[in-house]
């Protein structure tokens, strides 16, 4: 007889799942993973989330796609259970959010991440140019109060968050 496998779905995030994306967020904002955002950020940005829901509705991973500008998106505030990490959880949210980047017209996707592997066996490349728009954008960018933005910008600023991760990108 073969294992079963655990089924989750994935699903546009709602106001009732905030609290169980700050959940998942915390210890790897305590292990400097993720960075930890104020509860109203979570639900100002709450359209940008992808919910990872197993098969009795308990929310097992998160993640979010931020536009940044006409090309270019963020995948930010990836994360999954620790129960359910290593089950495709991540992968499924992932490609998720880039199916959301195509439909939105998005043809950059940007990470700032630790985890390299995990995003080069999605396509994503460490960014060789670490200016990736043209100076126009940029000063446009530099005009957004977003952390994220200031990340991709490698802005002084974030510097100290920041220190270890790797900056990467996908061409859709």
């Amino acid at each position: 007889m073969g294992a079963v496998t655990e089924t989750f779905r994935i699903r546009p995030a709602r106001t009732s799942d905030v609290a169980a994306i700050k959940n998942l967020v915390a210890p790897l904002a305590e292990e400097r993973i993720l960075m930890a955002k104020e509860t109203v950020a979570y639900y100002e940005s709450l359209q940008e989330f992808r919910i990872a829901e197993s098969a009795d509705g308990e929310v097992i991973g998160c993640g979010a796609l931020h536009v940044m500008w006409e090309d270019l998106a963020e995948v930010r505030t990836l994360a999954a259970s620790d129960r359910w990490r290593g089950k495709g959880v991540g992968h499924v949210l992932v490609e998720s959010l880039l199916e959301d980047a195509r439909a939105l017209g998005v043809s950059r996707v940007f990470c700032l991440t630790f985890e390299v592997d995990f995003f080069k066996k999605h396509g994503f490349d460490v960014m060789a140019d670490q200016t990736a728009v043209d100076p126009v954008v940029y000063s446009e960018l530099l005009r957004s109060h977003d952390e994220g933005v200031a990340e991709f910008l490698d802005l002084a600023r974030v510097k100290p968050n920041t220190l270890g991760n790797t900056r990467m990108i996908k061409v859709l």
